[in-house]
C-alpha cells in the first residue's frame, strides 16, 4: 500500500492530522504516474496498449497496413489487371520521388500565387472562383476584389432568364431573404422549389437565440428544457423516413430537432409510395444522450462481454475492436431467416471468436471443430474472417498466435483449395518474417512453408512473381524472405531455374535486386544445408557484382557473404569466379557498397588455403586500414569484423599483423569516443582478443596499460576489460618485469579511481593477480593496504567490492607465503561481521571463507572457537547472499575444524540450519543439507538424526523433502546402520506425512549408498511391503521410488528372491491413473527388470499384450516398448515359440515356451521354494502361462 497525504490548509490547527491521510494500492496509483508529464509533454502509454503489436512496431513494420490485398473478395483480379495496377503504382512512386528530389534541389516549379477565373463552355467568363495553392487562405482584400469583378454579357443574360441566379453573400442576408419580400416572391419561389431557405446561425440576434432569458446557459442545463418542448407535427409525420447517417451512426428526427435551430428550416413530406431502404431506427432519448438499442450492446475498453453474442460460449474478454468483425453475431437475427451460406458464415465466426477470446477449454473444442470441418466450411468462409482479424491494429501477441495456429491447422486439410487465397495469406503472413521476436518469425516461416507445400511451387511463383519488382521496398523485402522459406520447404533445386531467370532480368533492376536478396536469405535460413547447391546459387548471383545499379551490387556482395558464412569452412571452389570481381569492387567502391564488399571478403578469407589467404589478406587489408578512420559506424563495425576473420585465419602471418595492422588499430579505435558506444566497444575488445591470439598477449597489454590511467572512466573500463579477457585466455607469458609493474599499477589505479563500482574492475584485478602468481609478491603489501583502506570507506559498495577482492586474491597470497597479510585481513573482516548492509556482509563472509580455505583451521586468526559463535546469530539473517556464504563457511569449518567447537555449539547450529531448509534458493538448501552431514560426522549421528526426524512433522513440503535428503546424507556419511533402525522405528508413527518422509529418506539413502544397500535390503523389506499395500497412492508412489533405487543397487548381488517379491507388490499398481504414480511405478518395474533380467518381466507382460480390453493392452504395450528399448538384444531368447496351425482346427498347443524361458521359470520356482517360509507367493507368470 502507498500512503498519500493531502496537503493541509494554512489555517488548519494541526498540520499533521491523521484524518487527512489516505491509502491506496500501489498498482492503482502507478497507473496515474507520468500520465501527462508537464515537462516533456509526452503522455504515458497505457499498459494494455503496450501488449498490442502495432504499438511496438517501427514505422517500417507498420507499412504492412498499406497493403489491402488481403481484403479482396472472391477469386481476386486476374494477372493482367494486377500487373497493370502494379505498373501504375510504380509510376506513381517514381513521380513522387521525382517531386521530392526537385523540391530538395529547389528546381520544382511553383504554381502562380494568384486567382484565375474559370472559363465557361461557351467561352464566357463566370464569376471568378479562387484557385488556392495548397491550404493557403486568401486575404480579405484579395477575396472581395476577386468577387467584385464585372460580370460578362452572357452572365447577365443567364441571370435574366433565370438560368444563373444572382450571387449573394452568405454572411449578410437581408430580412427579405429570410421572411420573404413584401410581394411574396421569395415565399412563392421557396414553395415551388420545395427547398427550405437556410438561415445562418451567425445572423440570429440575441433575442432569437436566447429568447426572453438573456443569461447564457450551458447545454447541459438546457437538456431538460429541450426534452420538455413539443416536437413539430411535421417531425412526427417523418418518423418512417430513411435515417440520416453521420460518421456511421444513424441519426433520428428527434436528434435532428435537438441539434438544428427551430427556425429557418422546413421539413418536407416524403413522396407518395416512398418506402425507406433501411428499417427505421427508433431511439429512446434522454436529454442529449442516446441509449443503445436492445439488440446491440457495444464492447467497452474494460472488457465487458456483450450478453447477446449468440452461441459464443465462455469468453474471457471482448474488445471494442471485435465488434466490427463479429457484428453479425449481435444483430439478433433468427437462424430460421438465414440462408445456408449465412449460417455457415456465422458458425465460422463463433468458432473463431471462441478460439480468439474464449477460455482454454472452449478454445480447444472450437479449434478441433474448425480443423475437422474445414472442408465443409470452405476457404472463403474461413479466410474472410481470419485475414481481417490478422490485420487489426489492436491485435495482441496471444491473439495473433491463436489465429496463426488456426491457419496452420486448416492448411493441411484444405490442400490445393487454398490456392485462390494464397496471395492474400502471404500479404498477412509475410510481415511476420521481419518481426523482432524470434518466435513470431518462426511461426511465419512455418505457415509459409506449409502453404507452399499445399499450393505447390508453380502456384507460389505465379503468386509472388508480381511482387518481385514491386515499387515498395518493404514488399520486395518480405517477398524475398518468403521465397527463401519456399526454397527451404520445397528444395533449392526446384527454385534454381526461377532464381537464375530473376537474377538476370533485363526488365527492371528491382527484380534483380530481389532475386539476389532471395539467395542471401536462403543462405541465412538454410545454413550448411545449401552446400550441395552452392555452385548453382553462386552462378545465379555472380553477375550482380558488375551490375549497373549500386543497390544490386551491394546486395550481391551481401549475398556472397551470407553464402560463404553458411558454407564455412568448405566451398572455396564455388567462389573462385567471384574473387576477381570482389577485389575490383573493393578498389572501386566507396561508402555502403564498399562495406558490403569488405564483408564478403572477410567471409571468404577463412575458406581459403593458408598461402592464398595470406596473399588475399594483404591485398584487402590496405583498404581495411584506410577505412579505420571512416566516420560511418556501420563501416567501422564491418572493418573490425574483417580484421577478426583475417587474424583468425591460419595463413595470415603474425608479423604482418604486428607491423601493418596493430598500430593503426589502437590509434583509431582505442579512444574515448569508442568507449561511449557500447556495440562498437564490444567489437573492439573482441578484435583485440583475436589479435592477441595471433601476435601475443604482451603486445596487446603493452598498448592498454597507458589507457588504464586515462581520465575518462569509460575508456579506462574498456582498457581494463580488454586486459582481463586477453590475460584470462592467453596468459602473461611474454610480459617483462617493466611491463608487469606498469600492468599492476594501471589495474590498481583503475580499481581505486572508479566511481561506478561494477564487476569489470574486480574481475580484471583478480585475473591479473592470479595469473602473475609468484611474480605478484612484491605488489601484495600495496594491494592489501589499498583493500584495508577501502574497507573503511563510508560507501557500502566500496566496502563490498574490497571484500570480494579478498576472496579472489586469497589463494595467491597463500602461494606467495604472505600468511601475515591474510591474518591481518581476516582480523579486519572478523571485526566487520556486524555490518548492517546484507550485501556487504555477504561479501565479508565470502572473504572469510576464502581465507579459511587457504590458511587452515589450526593456524587461523581469529581462532575457529572465536569465529563460529559469531556466525551462529548470522544464520538467522534471511538475505540470500548472507545465507549462502555463512552456510558455506560453517560447512567448511564443520568439515575440517569440527574439533575446535563444542558439541553444544554444533547442536545450536543444527537448529538454526533447519530454518535454512525453507530458503528459496537451491544452493542455500543444498549447502545446509551438506552441513548436516559434516556436523553428524563431527558429533555423531544420534543427536542430529533426532533433530531431523522431529522436523518430518512440519507442514511445509519443501522443508520435509530437504529433511529427508539430509537424513540420507547423514546415513551416507556415518554409515547406514546408524540411521536405518531409527527410520524403521519412526515408521511406526501413525502420521502419514512422517511415514512418507521415512520412505523418501530410504529412497535417497539407497540412491546415495548404491551397492551398500544390499546389506539392508532384507531388513527394510517388511517396511516396503507394508507401504506398497497402503491405500494412499502417494505413499505407494514413494515406496515404488525406494524400490527402484534398491533394485538398481542390488543388481547382480544375489537378492533376486527379494526383488521378485517386490515386483509382485509393485505390479498391480501399473493400472494407476495418477501421472506421478504411473511414472514412479514404471521406473520401479524397469529397475527390477534390470536387476532380474528381461525374461522375468517378459513373462509378466505377455498375457497382458493380448488382453481383450484396449486400456489394459495400452499399459502393457507401453511397458513392453520400454523394455524393448533397453534390452532388445536379450528378448528373442525369451520369446514363446508359436507353431503354425495344421488344418482348420485351432491348435491349443501353438504357444510353447523356449528352453531358456522354461529354465528361467524353473530357476524362479526354485528360488521361491527356498524362501517359501518368508514369502508364500507364487510367480504370476507361472499362473498365467
Amino acid at each position: 500500500m502507498v500512503t498519500v497525504e493531502r496537503p493541509p490548509r494554512a489555517d488548519s490547527p494541526s498540520r499533521h492530522s491523521l484524518a487527512k491521510r489516505f491509502t491506496a494500492p500501489k498498482e492503482f496509483l502507478q497507473d496515474f504516474v507520468d500520465e501527462n508529464d508537464a515537462t516533456t509533454g509526452v503522455r504515458a502509454i497505457d499498459k494494455h496498449a503496450m501488449r498490442q503489436i502495432a504499438v511496438r512496431e517501427s514505422d517500417y513494420q507498420r507499412r504492412r497496413f498499406d497493403r489491402r490485398d488481403y481484403a479482396e473478395d472472391g477469386e481476386g483480379e486476374d494477372e493482367e489487371h494486377r500487373l497493370r495496377r502494379l505498373e501504375i503504382e510504380r509510376e506513381e512512386q517514381r513521380v513522387r520521388l521525382e517531386i521530392e528530389r526537385r523540391r530538395q534541389t529547389g528546381t520544382l516549379e511553383q504554381a502562380p500565387a494568384r486567382y484565375t477565373p474559370v472559363p465557361d463552355h461557351e467561352g464566357a467568363r463566370t464569376p471568378a472562383r479562387p484557385v488556392l495553392e495548397g491550404d493557403r487562405t486568401p486575404t480579405r482584400e484579395e477575396y472581395y476584389a476577386q468577387l467584385e469583378q464585372p460580370a460578362s454579357e452572357h452572365q447577365e443574360y443567364e441571370r435574366e432568364i433565370g438560368r444563373l441566379p444572382e450571387r449573394k453573400r452568405r454572411w449578410d442576408p437581408t430580412a427579405d431573404d429570410i421572411h420573404g419580400s413584401p410581394d411574396g416572391r421569395a415565399a412563392t419561389d421557396a414553395s415551388e422549389s420545395e427547398t427550405p431557405i437556410k438561415k445562418s446561425r451567425w445572423d440570429a440576434g440575441p433575442d432569437e437565440v436566447a429568447g426572453p432569458e438573456t443569461k447564457r446557459r450551458s447545454r447541459w442545463d438546457m437538456a431538460d428544457d429541450q426534452q420538455a418542448q413539443e416536437t413539430q407535427p411535421a417531425a412526427e409525420a417523418a418518423q418512417d423516413a430513411q435515417p440520416r447517417v453521420a460518421r456511421g451512426v444513424p441519426i433520428s428526427d428527434e436528434e435532428l430537432n435537438e441539434l438544428l435551430p427551430k427556425e429557418g428550416y422546413r421539413i418536407l413530406d416524403p413522396p407518395p409510395g416512398y418506402e425507406p431502404l433501411n428499417a427505421p431506427i427508433n431511439r429512446v432519448t434522454e436529454g442529449l444522450f442516446s441509449l443503445p438499442e436492445s439488440g446491440v450492446m457495444p464492447a467497452t475498453d474494460d472488457g465487458v462481454i456483450p450478453g447477446d453474442l449468440s452461441g459464443a460460449g465462455d469468453l474471457q474478454f471482448f474488445k471494442k475492436e471485435d465488434a466490427k468483425h463479429f457484428a453479425k453475431l449481435m444483430d439478433g437475427t433468427k437462424e430460421t431467416d438465414l440462408s445456408l451460406d449465412e449460417l455457415k458464415e456465422r458458425k465460422v465466426m463463433r468458432l473463431i471468436l471462441k478460439v480468439k477470446n474464449g477460455t482454454p477449454q472452449a478454445r480447444k473444442v472450437a479449434l478441433r471443430q474448425l480443423t475437422d470441418r474445414v472442408r465443409d466450411f470452405g476457404a472463403d468462409a474461413l479466410f474472410k474472417q481470419i485475414l481481417p482479424l490478422m490485420m487489426e491494429r489492436s491485435l495482441e501477441d496471444q491473439e495473433r498466435h491463436l489465429l496463426v495456429k488456426i491457419i496452420d491447422r486448416i492448411l493441411y486439410k484444405l490442400d490445393d483449395l487454398i490456392r485462390p487465397w494464397t496471395h492474400r495469406i502471404l500479404v498477412v503472413i509475410q510481415p511476420m518474417l521481419v518481426d523482432e521476436d524470434f518466435t513470431t518469425r518462426a511461426e511465419g516461416r512455418e505457415i509459409i512453408a506449409n502453404l507452399s507445400k499445399a499450393a505447390g511451387l508453380a502456384h507460389m511463383i505465379q503468386t509472388m512473381r508480381p511482387d518481385i519488382d514491386h515499387a515498395d521496398e518493404y514488399v520486395r523485402n518480405t517477398t524475398s524472405r518468403a521465397f527463401a522459406v519456399v526454397a527451404g520447404a520445397l528444395g533449392i533445386p526446384a527454385l534454381l531455374p526461377f532464381l537464375r531467370a530473376v537474377c538476370r532480368s533485363k526488365r527492371s533492376w528491382q527484380a534483380r535486386h530481389t532475386g539476389v536478396k532471395i539467395v542471401q536469405q536462403v543462405g541465412v535460413l538454410i545454413g550448411p544445408g545449401l552446400l550441395p547447391h552452392l555452385n548453382g546459387l553462386v552462378e545465379c548471383i555472380q553477375g550482380g557484382l558488375d551490375d549497373e545499379q549500386q543497390k544490386v551490387r551491394t546486395m550481391t556482395a551481401l549475398a556472397i557473404a551470407a553464402l560463404a558464412e553458411a558454407s564455412a569452412p568448405y566451398g572455396i571452389e564455388s567462389f573462385d569466379s567471384c574473387l576477381r570481381p570482389l577485389w575490383d569492387g573493393v578498389r572501386r567502391q566507396r561508402g555502403r557498397p564498399l562495406s558490403a564488399f569488405l564483408r564478403a571478403c572477410g567471409q571468404i578469407v577463412p575458406l581459403m588455403d593458408p598461402e592464398w589467404a595470406d596473399t588475399f589478406t594483404q591485398r584487402v587489408m590496405s583498404v581495411v586500414t584506410r577505412e579505420f578512420t571512416s566516420p560511418d559506424d556501420d563501416m567501422q563495425r564491418v572493418v573490425l569484423k574483417v580484421v577478426q576473420q583475417c587474424a583468425s585465419t591460419e595463413g595470415v602471418s603474425p608479423a604482418y599483423l604486428r607491423d601493418e595492422v596493430l598500430a593503426d588499430f589502437f590509434r583509431n579505435f582505442f579512444e574515448p569516443r569508442t568507449a561511449s558506444d557500447r556495440r562498437l566497444n564490444r567489437l573492439v575488445i573482441d578484435t583485440a582478443v583475436v589479435l592477441a591470439a595471433k601476435v601475443g598477449s604482451h603486445e596487446i597489454v603493452s598498448q592498454c596499460v597507458d589507457c588504464m590511467k586515462d581520465e575518462n572512466e569509460a575508456f579506462r573500463r574498456m582498457a581494463v576489460e580488454t586486459v582481463d579477457k586477453v590475460v584470462r585466455l592467453h596468459g602473461l607469458a611474454g610480459v617483462d618485469e617493466r611491463l608487469e609493474e606498469r600492468l599492476v599499477d594501471g589495474v590498481l589505479f583503475a580499481f581505486q579511481e572508479q566511481t561506478v563500482e561494477d564487476d569489470v574492475m574486480l574481475d580484471a584485478f583478480g585475473t591479473v593477480i592470479n595469473t602473475l602468481r609468484h611474480r605478484c609478491k612484491p605488489y601484495l603489501p600495496q594491494i592489501v593496504s589499498s583493500i584495508l583502506w577501502r574497507l573503511n570507506n563510508k560507501s557500502p559498495t566500496v566496502r563490498q567490492q574490497s571484500a570480494d577482492l579478498v576472496t579472489r586474491i586469497a589463494a595467491t597470497c597463500k602461494l606467495c607465503d604472505e600468511e601475515q597479510l591474510l591474518h591481518k585481513l581476516a582480523l579486519v573482516l572478523y571485526e566487520y561481521l556486524g555490518e548492517e548492509y546484507p550485501d556487504v556482509l555477504g561479501s565479508i563472509l565470502s572473504g572469510l571463507r576464502g581465507i579459511v580455505a587457504v590458511v587452515g583451521m589450526s593456524s587461523m586468526e581469529p581462532s575457529i572457537s572465536d569465529l563460529l559463535p559469531r556466525l551462529t546469530p548470522i544464520l538467522r539473517n534471511r538475505h540470500e547472499k548472507v545465507q549462502e556464504n555463512v552456510v558455506d563457511l560453517v560447512g567448511a569449518i564443520a568439515d575440517r575444524g569440527s574439533e575446535h567447537v563444542s558439541a553444544r555449539e554444533w547442536m545450536r547450529i543444527c537448529f538454526e540450519l533447519l530454518e535454512m531448509l525453507k530458503a528459496h534458493k537451491r544452493g542455500i538448501r543444498r549447502a545446509a543439507i551438506n552441513t548436516f552431514g559434516f556436523i553428524a560426522k563431527a558429533i555423531g549421528p544420534s543427536d542430529v538424526l533426532a533433530t531431523l526426524l522431529n522436523n518430518l512433522r512440519v507442514q511445509e513440503r519443501q522443508n520435509r523433502v530437504c529433511t529427508t535428503v539430509a537424513i540420507a546424507i547423514v546415513a551416507e556419511t556415518c554409515a547406514p546402520f546408524t540411521v536405518v533402525p531409527a527410520l524403521m522405528a519412526e515408521y511406526r508413527v501413525p502420521e502419514l506425512t512422517v511415514r512418507t518422509g521415512v520412505l523418501k529418506s530410504l529412497a535417497f539413502m539407497f540412491e546415495y549408498i548404491g551397492p551398500m544397500g544390499r546389506d539392508y535390503a532384507y531388513a527394510v523389506a517388511p517396511l516396503l511391503e507394508d507401504a506398497m499395500l497402503d491405500r494412499d497412492p502417494v505413499h505407494r508412489q514413494t515406496a515404488a521410488t525406494a524400490i527402484r533405487h534398491l533394485a538398481l543397487g542390488c543388481a547382480g548381488l544375489g537378492a533376486e528372491d527379494l526383488l521378485i517379491h517386490l515386483l509382485n507388490l509393485v505390479w498391480p499398481n501399473i493400472f494407476e491413473t495418477s501421472p506421478h504414480v504411473i511414472n514412479a511405478v514404471s521406473d520401479a518395474v524397469l529397475a527390477l527388470a534390470h536387476a532380474l533380467g528381461p525374461g522375468i518381466l517378459l513373462n509378466y507382460l505377455l498375457p497382458g499384450l493380448f488382453h481383450p480390453a484396449r486400456n489394459v493392452r495400452n499399459i502393457y504395450t507401453r511397458l513392453y516398448n520400454d523394455l524393448y528399448i533397453r534390452a532388445a538384444a536379450a528378448l528373442p531368447a525369451y520369446m514363446p515359440l508359436i507353431s503354425p496351425p495344421t488344418g482348420n482346427a485351432p491348435d491349443t498347443d501353438a504357444v510353447q515356451q523356449t528352453p531358456s524361458l522354461a529354465h528361467d521359470n524353473q530357476a524362479a520356482d526354485e528360488i521361491l521354494y527356498r524362501h517359501k517360509g518368508a514369502y508364500d507367493v507364487q510367480h504370476p507368470a507361472m499362473l498365467w502361462l
